[in-house]
């Protein structure tokens, strides 16, 4: 998917009644794993994307909070969402690797945010800030995820 595919079929997606929903399910099957969550895309704008998480069972952990295991799922695809919205069409990237802390209980629904301070792109490695926040904003997961960034061959 390109930068433009992506960001054009979220703005179109989301001016339809349920338009967000339906990205999110198109953008689930691309990865299907992110099922698991059942995640709403809620933004996506260059160098930025939040993905929301609601608090159900089958996500949550043995003490009734969002494991942590999910909110790194929406974390990741709030990344991958924001990295393919956001990526100059002459480069790609791939993961590389996560750092997460644990800072509070998850105890209620979960906005997951990727920022890409002003959207800047760089080849080599580039760290991705993820940030996870429970419905009064309070700071639940925070981190980075770890891109290598390389120019697209040519062809």
């Amino acid at each position: 998917m390109s930068k433009n595919y992506v960001l054009s079929l979220y703005n179109k997606m989301g001016k339809l009644p349920f338009g967000k929903k339906l990205f999110s399910l198109f953008a689930s099957n691309k990865a299907p794993y992110f099922k698991t969550v059942s995640p709403l895309i809620t933004k996506v704008v260059p160098g930025e994307c939040h993905c929301l998480i609601k608090k159900r069972r089958k996500v949550e952990n043995h003490i009734g909070t969002v494991h942590v295991i999910a909110i790194a799922n929406g974390l990741e695809m709030a990344m991958g969402f924001m990295a393919e919205a956001s990526i100059p069409t002459h480069l790609r990237w791939i993961p590389k690797g996560m750092d997460l802390q644990y800072t509070a209980k998850a105890g209620s629904d979960i906005r997951c945010v990727a920022l890409l301070e002003n959207n800047q792109w760089q080849v080599g490695d580039l760290p991705v800030e993820v940030t996870a926040f429970d419905e009064n904003d309070v700071v639940v997961v925070k981190g980075i995820i770890h891109l290598w960034v390389s120019e697209k061959p040519k062809k």
